[in-house]
């Protein structure tokens, strides 16, 4: 599987067009930011969503 731009083109759109997806986004560690770019986020809180479900998986330490 490639990750090809046309996967992040959602999230790429939301976090150049909103300033708190953006901030949100860019204060994930980069492990993370790396999943999240893997998914299809068009939203922020589709963006919310899919990292607090990764954070309840991992036991609350995604830092």
């Amino acid at each position: 599987m490639s990750d090809g731009p046309h996967q992040a083109l959602g999230l790429d759109n939301l976090i150049e067009n909103d300033m708190t997806s953006y901030e949100f986004f860019h204060a994930l560690p980069e492990k993370i930011q790396k999943k999240v770019r893997r998914r299809d986020i068009g939203s922020f809180s589709d963006m919310q969503s899919y990292v607090s479900e990764l954070k309840s998986r991992d036991g609350g330490d995604l830092y």
